[in-house]
């Protein structure tokens, strides 16, 4: 790839509704005013993202679907676009391409290939929680989701808690957030009083609420979580 001209944006969505206005910066902007063929996890959301900007018409547009179910051998011809000098964003369904979503095979080819590759600025719901949290900052491990499985979960939970407190590490998690009372109700279970549990609830919205409290602290008072979307922090 010799075309110096074309590269690959990694482009940030919002991660609540209506907060393009608060969290998309004018150079994401700027990006999506320039850049007509895009990487989406899916066509219908990343086309309604661009459209709440009102930058340009979406039908001018070209998107196709990158997800974690495209085979790698499909990624040079995705990127076929950049041997013709037309740059390509990236778009994930909610925040930051690549951090806890599909895209870093995209930037592996990118590096093989000589390709210039842009991150933008823009919200990240584990970075966020983390930075709300009052957790250590400096030393975490992000584990994506626990096992739905009740048994394993609870081996996972005693697993990161035992590590948390060795390392210091904070330890940060996700769930589908119609399960989220259950793994909420497991870590107040499975964990020692004294370790620091928070949730991270609507992060970017209106009705963004973070709490860090020790398990103790917790039990008989959890949050409303169910169908909200969170992310779990937990540092022993």
């Amino acid at each position: 790839m010799n075309n110096k001209s074309a590269q690959i944006y990694l482009i940030p969505n919002t991660i609540a509704l209506n907060t393009q206005e608060l969290v998309i910066s004018p150079q994401i902007k700027q990006v999506i005013s320039a850049v007509d063929y895009y990487l989406v996890e899916n066509v219908r959301t990343a086309r309604r993202f661009i459209s709440s900007l009102k930058l340009r018409a979406v039908s001018q547009l070209h998107f196709e679907v990158f997800d974690k179910r495209t085979e790698e051998r499909k990624i040079s011809e995705l990127l076929s676009p950049l041997r013709n000098g037309q740059s390509v964003g990236v778009i994930s369904e909610a925040g930051c391409p690549v951090i806890a979503d599909p895209g870093n095979q995209i930037v592996q080819w990118a590096h093989r290939n000589k390709v210039k590759v842009t991150p933008l600025v823009g919200p990240s719901s584990v970075i966020l929680a983390l930075m709300a949290s009052g957790m250590n900052g400096q030393h975490f491990e992000f584990h994506g989701y626990l096992p739905i499985d009740k048994i394993l979960r609870t081996k996972k939970i005693k697993s990161i808690e035992n590590e948390s407190l060795i390392t210091g590490k904070t330890q940060i998690f996700m769930e589908t957030p119609y399960r989220n009372r259950a793994l909420a109700e497991a870590l107040l279970d499975g964990c020692a009083d004294l370790t620091n549990i928070c949730f991270a609830c609507n992060l970017s919205s209106l009705t963004e609420d973070v709490r860090t409290k020790t398990v103790s602290e917790w039990k008989g008072q959890l949050p409303e979580l169910h169908k909200t979307p969170t992310i779990f922090l937990l540092q022993a």
